[in-house]
């Protein structure tokens, strides 16, 4: 059975009703977590420390959907 890894990312939004980052240098890598249950207590700490600036985000990437281990790779993943 293949790893279903997390991501937990966040920072601030230049609208609150958008999902763009005002600085993308500027991110927040909580970090990467071996499933969705740790990922999720990660990600509402952060959501919760910062709940007062409404223009941050927090989010929960599965990253183990970026691959399907199945599925043959595309052109430019041939090419590195």
């Amino acid at each position: 059975m293949p790893q279903k890894l997390h991501l937990v990312f966040g920072g601030e939004l230049i609208d609150p009703a958008k999902s763009a980052f005002k600085n993308v240098n500027d991110i927040h890598i909580v970090g990467m977590f071996p499933n969705y249950a740790t990922a999720y207590e990660a990600w509402k700490a952060e959501a919760q420390r910062t709940v007062d600036n409404a223009h941050m985000r927090y989010y929960i990437a599965h990253i183990h959907r970026l691959r399907d281990e199945e599925k043959e790779g595309s052109v430019t993943e041939k090419l590195g």
